[in-house]
């Protein structure tokens, strides 16, 4: 016969037994919970950092075709507002900076400008003749306008584009002076020398002859005309153009 009857009471060593093996399970059930709840988060921080990883990978795309597509990248420069001390210094900063990052590679100048300062101005096209010389191929083209020394920019480049409203404004130079006599005629006398180099750069680019250029009337002609008759640009603009040319 068992002594283990329903109706016995259990001896201090079985209750004490019972309480060890109790506490076992519970502590194995605990830790089987803290080790789901463990590979619950590690499996959340997983999706989390997959998913920060993806958008990060979703922005560094985003930025380097940016990049891509930036003019910095095609070596675009965007020359607009006037011809001055601080615009030039800077268009030329920018084209040091990709004549020694790029060598030999092309670059591209797109005027839309009033025009400005003669000697700014020349300063610019001197480097541009320079990056030239240095074996970089330069296209120099017009958005809406190139006046005045923007105009004479124009005529830098290895290709010269018009776009089909744009416009080109050439003029004599003009200058204000003042003091005594000699001074104004010595200053009068050195425009004209710079009025003489300026009409030099444009008949060196064109069919143009210095007594055409030096004619005071203005005139408007449709763009392919004006290429015909003077081939001031060497890349014909689109039919409809026009270019107004104050000479």
């Amino acid at each position: 016969m068992s002594d283990k009857s329903p109706d016995r009471l259990p001896t201090p060593e079985e209750t004490e037994q019972t309480l060890a093996e109790t506490a076992k399970v519970r502590a194995e059930t605990a830790k089987l919970l803290a080790e789901a709840e463990e590979a619950t988060a590690k499996a959340g921080i997983a999706r989390d950092v997959e998913a920060i990883g993806r958008l990060h990978r979703a922005e560094v795309e985003r930025g380097v075709r940016k990049e891509l597509a930036d003019n910095v990248h095609h070596r675009v420069y965007l020359f607009s507002g006037a011809v001055a001390e601080s615009s030039v210094k800077s268009c030329i900063r920018q084209l040091t900076e990709w004549h020694r990052l790029f060598p030999n590679e092309p670059m591209e100048l797109v005027f839309t400008s009033p025009g400005g300062t003669i000697i700014d101005g020349l300063a610019l096209y001197d480097y541009i003749q320079s990056l030239r010389r240095a074996g970089h191929h330069i296209t120099t083209s017009t958005l809406g306008m190139a006046a005045s020394m923007a105009g004479i920019l124009l005529q830098a480049g290895d290709v010269r584009v018009m776009s089909p409203e744009s416009w080109l404004l050439i003029h004599e130079a003009a200058f204000g002076v003042g003091g005594k006599i000699g001074e104004v005629e010595d200053t009068v006398a050195w425009v004209k020398k710079i009025q003489e180099r300026i009409l030099g750069i444009f008949v060196s680019r064109s069919k143009s002859v210095p007594a055409t250029l030096k004619s005071h009337r203005p005139t408007m002609a449709n763009a392919a005309k004006a290429m015909k008759t003077h081939g001031s640009m060497a890349t014909a603009p689109t039919k409809g153009t026009a270019i107004s040319s104050m000479r």
